[in-house]
C-alpha cells in the first residue's frame, strides 16, 4: 500500500523519463554569508550580492593551487539558449560558450577550497570548499521549452531566532531588462515556507528565474524550486 502509493504518483514518471516531451528540475541554493539587504540566493552572494548574468562567453574555472586538475561540470545553456555541459579541469578554460551557467559540480573529487567558474571572465558560479557543488537559487528555461513552476520553499539560519526574512520570486522574460516579483513570502524567528502551487506558474522559454531575499538582521538563507519542463 505504502509505496504503490508512491509509484503511482505521476512525479515518478516524469522523473524515470517516460512522459514524452516532459522533464523536470530541482533548483536550490543559500546564500555564500549572512544577509541583510536584499541578494540572490546563490554561493556568491558574499561578494556579489545579486546574481550579475554575465553576457555570453567563454566558460573557465580559476586556479586555486588545492583543486587545479580537477575535473569541473558545468550546466547550463548555449548562446541560442539550448541546454549544454561541458567539464573544465580547474585552472583551465574550455572553448564552450555559455550564455547561462545554473549548476556546476565536482566530478573526480570533492573541492578542498573555493572553485570559481567564470563566464566571459565574469564569475557566474561558485562551489564552496568541501560542497563539491553549487547551490543557485537560479534558472533560465531553455529554447523549446515551457516551464511550470510547481512548488517553492524557503528558510533560514534557526539560531537567528527574532529575524524576520522576506523572499522574492523574480522572473525576467527575453528582452526585458527588469525582473518583475511574482511572489513574496516570509518567515520569521528561524522559521520556513512551502508553498505549492495549485496552478502552476507558466514561464515562458528563455525566462530568467530567480529567488532572493531580505532580513532584518545578518542571517543565512535558503531556497528550493521545482519547475517541470515542456516541449513547446
Amino acid at each position: 500500500m505504502g509505496a504503490s502509493r508512491y509509484l503511482n504518483h505521476e512525479g515518478i514518471f516524469i522523473a524515470k523519463g517516460e512522459v514524452v516531451g516532459v522533464s523536470c528540475v530541482n533548483k536550490f541554493g543559500t546564500t555564500g554569508s549572512t544577509i541583510t539587504a536584499e541578494a540572490t540566493i546563490w554561493d556568491g552572494s558574499d561578494t556579489t550580492a545579486i546574481y550579475p548574468y554575465p553576457a555570453a562567453g567563454v566558460a573557465a574555472v580559476t586556479a586555486n593551487t588545492t583543486d587545479d586538475g580537477e575535473i569541473v561540470v558545468i550546466e547550463g545553456l548555449d548562446a541560442d539558449y539550448n541546454f549544454r555541459s561541458t567539464t573544465i579541469p580547474v585552472g583551465a578554460a574550455s572553448p564552450v560558450v555559455f550564455s547561462r551557467i545554473f549548476r556546476a559540480y565536482m566530478q573526480t573529487t570533492s573541492n578542498g577550497a573555493d572553485v570559481l567558474i567564470t563566464q566571459g571572465g565574469v564569475v557566474a558560479a561558485e562551489i564552496k570548499a568541501t560542497f563539491g557543488q553549487t547551490r543557485m537559487g537560479i534558472y533560465t528555461i531553455p529554447a523549446g521549452k515551457t516551464g511550470y513552476l510547481v512548488k517553492i520553499h524557503g528558510s533560514s539560519d534557526r539560531n537567528q531566532g527574532t529575524t524576520a526574512v522576506e523572499f522574492f520570486l523574480r522572473k525576467r522574460n527575453l528582452g526585458e531588462e527588469v525582473f518583475r516579483v511574482k511572489g513574496t513570502f516570509g518567515t520569521a524567528g528561524g522559521d520556513q515556507f512551502d508553498y505549492e502551487y495549485p496552478v502552476p506558474l507558466l514561464i515562458p522559454e528563455k525566462t530568467d528565474v530567480q529567488v532572493n531575499a531580505a532580513a532584518t538582521q545578518a542571517t543565512k538563507v535558503s531556497c528550493i524550486f521545482d519547475i517541470i519542463l515542456v516541449d513547446n
